[in-house]
């Protein structure tokens, strides 16, 4: 249980790096203030998880379950294995209101 924690902050804090060096100002949050996984992506609720077998499905859940309670953004769940590359998952409908707004020139 430890291990599965302490390699859930380093999967937070890999994925705050990598946004940090791509010129988004995320940072990990405090669980002992009840916030969320990643800090800092204006209209997202991320749940991060870097695990070798994720049922996705039970991911998403935990994360629209959090947004909704957070009102923090769209679910969205970032996920990867040992040696594999980070992915993002998201709902369609929220993917297509994202889309929505860059098409028309607007970011949220």
């Amino acid at each position: 249980m430890a291990d599965s924690r302490r390699k859930g902050a380093n999967g937070e804090l890999e994925i705050a790096h990598i946004l940090n060096d791509m010129g988004i100002p995320a940072h990990r949050g405090y669980v002992q203030f009840k916030q969320s996984d990643l800090i800092g992506i204006a209209g997202i609720h991320p749940e991060i998880k870097r695990v070798e077998k994720l049922n996705i499905h039970e991911a998403m859940k935990q994360a629209v379950a959090e947004a909704e309670k957070r009102k923090d953004g769209r679910p969205t769940v970032f996920h990867r294995r040992n040696r594999t590359e980070w992915l993002v998952t998201m709902r369609l409908e929220d993917w297509v209101e994202l889309y929505k707004g860059w098409k028309d020139g607007k970011r949220e």
